[in-house]
């Protein structure tokens, strides 16, 4: 997995995109300087703000790759009223949300092949998208159904506390989920936090809610290729997981990826740290396995 692909100079700016809930999304561009034929949208875990994924956005554009990042409604810069008062929801980022950042990445890079790279809940919404068929291609990190049936003690027991009490018991005094406060992100819309809750404590992402909160969606319909990668270490995405979301996408090609972090000589890779500089630095295969996939679908 060498890299032969010179390093691009590359434009950094903000972008405000507007959903069809008339709500401002917060995001950033990078661009390479030159022909563009291949651009990304980095999709972003539950909470997770645009700026955790600054180093690995900026190196595939220096490999040449247009990238678009955003915070979902309700997260980091796209917060725009007290976080109680939003009624942003998953259904709702992945319904709204994702599909206003892929139109945007089609207006920024016209004449590019559009590609969605998705951690955790990002690679899990995607269903939702009704503009999905615009996607050549998908690459998914930590990307599961997040069930906690088969998450292995003790884990499971810290995510038992987190979604049967902390989510219920914040939403109701607080009117949101201060998720920040025990490493879990940014604070979640309450929406957010009690599908979440749903969700895992059911048949997992997103099947629970099927026939239930969710009626209409393209799960069975997406035929883009994918990779999904995921390490032996991540106690959510574990391979069972991994494999119960999978099975959601019926008709999605599918490659599926589980390493050790020793594969790599790192102690340790989880459900974040993909996307981690230190992690590149010590093992810089794991980002040219992005760069060799899109590469792919040239």
């Amino acid at each position: 997995m060498e890299n032969t692909h010179p390093s691009y100079q590359t434009d950094t700016y903000s972008l405000s995109i507007m959903t069809e809930r008339n709500q401002a999304l917060a995001a950033t561009v990078y661009r390479p300087k030159g022909e563009v034929k291949t651009a990304v949208m980095i999709a972003p875990a539950t909470g997770i703000k645009r700026q955790f994924y600054h180093n690995f956005a900026t190196y595939l554009a220096e490999q040449g790759f247009g990238v678009l990042s955003f915070d979902n409604e309700g997260i980091g810069d796209s917060l725009s009223s007290n976080l109680a008062k939003c009624d942003a929801s998953l259904i709702s980022w992945g319904r709204h949300d994702m599909p206003a950042v892929l139109d945007a990445l089609q207006d920024e890079f016209a004449a590019a092949t559009y590609h969605l790279i998705g951690h955790s809940a990002g690679g899990q919404l995607i269903g939702l998208m009704p503009n999905y068929k615009a996607l050549a291609s998908v690459f998914n990190v930590a990307c599961s159904s997040g069930r906690i049936k088969n998450m292995a003690m003790p884990y499971k027991l810290k995510a038992v506390g987190f979604m049967d009490a902390f989510i219920p018991l914040t939403n109701l005094a607080l009117g949101y989920t201060p998720s920040d406060k025990i490493g879990m992100g940014e604070p979640l819309p309450r929406g957010v936090a009690r599908q979440w809750r749903e969700w895992c404590n059911g048949a997992g992402y997103i099947k629970t809610a099927f026939g239930n909160t969710v009626h209409t969606h393209f799960y069975d319909d997406i035929t883009a290729p994918s990779l999904w990668l995921g390490f032996s270490d991540d106690n959510i995405a574990n391979s069972k997981n991994m494999d119960d979301m999978i099975r959601v996408f019926t008709q999605m090609p599918v490659e599926k990826c589980f390493f050790d972090p020793k594969d790599f000589g790192l102690n340790s890779i989880g459900h974040m740290r993909y996307f981690s500089r230190k992690t590149n630095a010590k093992a810089p295969q794991l980002w040219q396995m992005a760069v060799d996939w899109l590469n792919k679908q040239q």
